[in-house]
């Protein structure tokens, strides 16, 4: 049976286009085009589609307003399509965390000429939400309500690890949210992210972080020492690798490489982390599509480290943390909400 997909944009020509990429695809099915806000509402309770493409800038209401009322009237999986600036990064993150599942960045160029693959990325978002699980809404906890104080205690746990690294691709940004607002600011290692996102949206996504969370999150640069308590999020459209010994490592950003898929690639992350790290080194494979991460954890397995990953129930995809679990690499598996009690136990 064919996804469904419904067309939101307040541009003729992005409407045309996005209909002439999608129907294309034999297992993909536009069944309706709306023009804004309150008109995509309607349809979607109408129409019921499986899929709704929804554009983050559009008259009469805009698509963070729409998108709160189309969660209530349908179970579509929403796909935000953003351009690239800070604002609207910032605003396609805010969508996120209102319900939609993931995003995709547009340009008038990119959807002419199809520059950098935008019709198989395109076609192949729409089949990885068509078959996403749809999670139920649960409230994340507000920010400004005080958190528990946490004391980390010296002992020889602590000594255990002096790194976790994460990795994270569709539904990665409300996921980590719900896994480092708990942790408490004297967190006693630095934590790594590795989430695909493009670069404007990397900054953003640390800054948000950042204001929610006790721990100091921040996008990584290159030659930023690790320290306990801060967050690294790697930055888009690039590579974030590890050098030193592990007591002192920095960051290394580097130029990605065209043979990659991802930038960042979490195999790449945890493949030069387990290096400096060894036996010391905790690695989390959350919510995401595909197997990135999968042989950056083969590495981390020969080299004494472990490997936990969420659980397929609270999970948006479970792609990423399946090919780890089925590959016999991971010692535990968590639903999402816990891992911030099972790494103050562990860590």
């Amino acid at each position: 049976m064919a996804i469904t997909v419904l067309i939101v944009d307040d541009s003729q020509f992005f409407c045309r286009r996005l209909v002439s990429i999608l129907s294309n695809a034999a297992d993909i099915k536009v069944v309706g085009i709306a023009n804004n806000g309150k008109e995509a509402i309607d349809k979607a309770a109408l129409l019921k589609p499986d899929v709704i493409t929804l554009d983050v800038e559009m008259p009469v209401m805009d698509g963070v307003t729409a998108l709160k009322q189309i969660v209530k009237v349908c179970d579509a999986k929403v796909l935000m399509l953003s351009s690239l600036t800070y604002d609207n990064a910032k605003i396609t993150l805010d969508a996120l965390d209102a319900g939609a599942m993931d995003f995709l960045l547009k340009s008038y160029e990119s959807l002419s000429n199809d520059s950098d693959g935008l019709v198989n990325k395109l076609q192949d978002k729409i089949r990885e939400l068509g078959g996403a699980r749809t999670l139920p809404r649960t409230r994340v906890a507000s920010p400004r309500k005080p958190f528990p104080t946490y004391k980390a205690k010296i002992s020889t746990a602590v000594e255990k690890y002096q790194l976790v690294a994460i990795g994270a691709s569709t539904g990665g940004p409300v996921a980590l949210q719900k896994l480092l607002m708990p942790l408490p600011a004297n967190f006693p290692c630095p934590i790594t992210i590795t989430q695909h996102m493009p670069g404007t949206f990397t900054g953003a996504f640390a800054s948000r972080l950042n204001a929610l969370c006790q721990l100091q999150v921040k996008e990584a640069e290159d030659g930023m020492p690790l320290k306990p308590g801060n967050v690294y999020i790697a930055p888009g459209g690039k590579q974030m690798i590890f050098e030193g010994r592990s007591a002192t490592a920095r960051l290394k950003v580097r130029p990605t490489d065209a043979r990659l898929q991802f930038s960042p690639s979490v195999d790449v992350s945890f493949g030069s982390a387990s290096k400096i790290f060894g036996s010391n080194l905790l690695a989390l494979v959350l919510t995401g599509m595909g197997s990135d991460g999968t042989e950056g954890c083969k590495l981390i397995k020969a080299n004494g480290g472990k490997i936990w990953v969420q659980n397929e129930a609270s999970c948006v995809v479970y792609g990423m943390p399946m090919s780890v679990s089925r590959a016999g690499l991971s010692e535990r598996e968590l639903a999402i909400e816990q891992f911030a009690s099972a790494l103050m136990k562990e860590v």
